[in-house]
């Protein structure tokens, strides 16, 4: 079985692969300061109440976006589960694809890239990932990166205009029932909601206009959901296509 691990800005994700199945993923905030013996006990509690045996784990993979946290989850990989991983970026990767882009492109968004040749082939596409920062990745109809847009993500635009107000309170995203708020608190997810929905819509037809080609739209990400049905641009959302993209990179570089 393979282990893969996708280390972000807010949390870390790992799932457990059993041939092309997902049959496990679990998530723990990401904090650089996590050492590999907590990662281990952690991980090791949920192994057992999911009925999984450590020790079938023959493989592991790692892509980060937080160099702090790389360290304790290549020696989690290492000691505990006897696997020197596969890390994105390092000699040995290889994506399968061109990335037209200057580096560092995140690990992320490149097996968002990967996967989205795989699972729509011959067809451009945009991912939406509804993460820390909110990205946009381009990939053409050859499966190749050729760029993308990042904004804030929804959660960092809160956080601020709750932090740089005197009397906004914190909110949680919310699809509102109107557009026009009779209160602050309904006035405020109204500009969120509603003004990310505009942000995807326009970003998304701009994109187009300027590739000049069909592209099949998907969204991921922990509030991905939150925006399914609120804008038609957004054809499909698939919320593992970053660890399918990590697999499927595995597989190259590795030759499995």
């Amino acid at each position: 079985m393979l282990l893969a691990i996708n280390a972000n800005n807010t949390n870390v994700k790992f799932t457990l692969f059993d041939g092309d199945e997902a049959v496990g993923e679990w998530r723990q905030h990401t904090s650089a300061s996590r050492t590999a013996d907590e990662h281990a006990v952690w991980l090791s509690q949920l192994f057992d109440l999911n009925g999984f045996d450590r020790n079938k784990v023959t493989d592991t993979t790692i892509a980060t976006v937080v160099p702090q946290a790389l360290f304790n989850l290549r020696r989690l990989c290492s000691h505990y589960f006897k696997s020197e991983p596969l890390v994105l970026g390092e000699a040995d990767t290889n994506y399968g694809v061109q990335i037209h882009a200057a580096p560092p492109v995140g690990a992320d968004r490149i097996c968002n890239t990967v996967a989205a040749g795989v699972l729509f082939p011959g067809e451009a596409a945009i991912v939406v990932d509804f993460g820390t920062a909110t990205t946009f990745d381009v990939v053409d109809e050859r499966g190749d990166y050729r760029g993308g847009v990042i904004a804030p993500g929804i959660n960092l635009s809160l956080e601020a205009l709750h932090n740089a107000t005197a009397l906004l309170p914190r909110i949680v995203v919310a699809r509102p029932e109107k557009i026009i708020g009779t209160d602050t608190v309904a006035c405020m997810h109204s500009g969120v909601f509603w003004g990310y929905v505009g942000l995807i819509e326009g970003i998304v037809t701009r994109i187009r206009n300027e590739f000049g080609k069909p592209m099949k739209v998907l969204s991921t990400g922990g509030l991905a959901p939150v925006f399914e049905g609120a804008t038609n641009v957004i054809e499909a959302n698939v919320p593992d296509i970053t660890m399918r993209g990590l697999r499927e990179i595995y597989r190259r570089s590795r030759g499995v």
